[in-house]
């Protein structure tokens, strides 16, 4: 299975364990605005990106929509809904054609069970996650445009939660719109400005950074207002 080479933590199991998580392993195709995890559904599996871009999302009480995140090639969510066993809280949804690869939530509890590797990877995906989600939090609070463009693609091209993106993402300008929650127009703006900084480069059909930690620095400053 060509798959299983961009999926991380793989590599960490042993033999035995990483026989039963192949033999589990189920990979699928989502079509464009499919549902792959729907709120008040039970989880059944552990999933990842292969290739393609799905968002996280969910919709307030005023039912107004609401973009938590993204999740590019090489991206695993959900696995605190696993660990606890409950309903999905969150929308899960295909921006475009993907290819998504999932464990059964017996075979994702079998090998936290017995792998300290395994263990480590889910320790490090809950604990970048939340850093994650606090940043964005703060940021989403200034409401500064630019600020938010910068933070989502700082975020889709974080390199432990999401190693497959690499230093080029494929990402519409109307994609990016979607996640941070801006029109194509405001987000070609910000784009703009990041490339101006030599922060970014905008590429056919994606983005590119040159700099990360510099987009990074570049957030939290204009979120401050400096």
């Amino acid at each position: 299975m060509a798959e299983l080479a961009g999926i991380p933590w793989l590599h960490g199991l042993d033999a035995n364990e990483r026989a039963v998580a192949v033999d589990d392993l189920k990979v699928v195709s989502v079509a464009t605005g499919e549902l792959l995890c729907r709120v008040g559904r039970p989880a059944t599996f552990w999933f990842g990106v292969i290739d393609g871009l799905l968002k996280m999302s969910n919709d307030t009480a005023l039912g107004i929509p609401i973009t938590f995140t993204g999740v590019p090639p090489g991206g695993w969510f959900g696995e605190g809904t696993v660990i606890k066993r409950e309903a999905y809280r969150y929308n899960i949804q295909a921006l475009r054609k993907s290819v998504v690869a999932g464990i059964g939530v017996e075979t994702f509890h079998w090998l936290v069970d017995r792998s300290i590797p395994f263990n480590r990877f889910i320790t490090q995906q809950l604990n970048e996650r939340l850093g994650q989600f606090i940043a964005a939090r703060e940021i989403d609070r200034m409401g500064d445009p630019d600020a938010r463009v910068a933070r989502g693609l700082a975020a889709l091209f974080h390199p432990l939660l999401y190693p497959g993106v690499g230093s080029l993402l494929r990402i519409t300008q109307q994609e990016l719109g979607y996640l941070v929650g801006l029109s194509r127009q405001r987000v070609n703006e910000a784009l703009q400005a990041l490339q101006d900084q030599a922060l970014i480069r905008i590429e056919y059909g994606g983005v590119r950074v040159l700099d990360l930690d510099g987009l990074r620095r570049h957030m939290q400053r204009v979120a401050r207002g400096g």
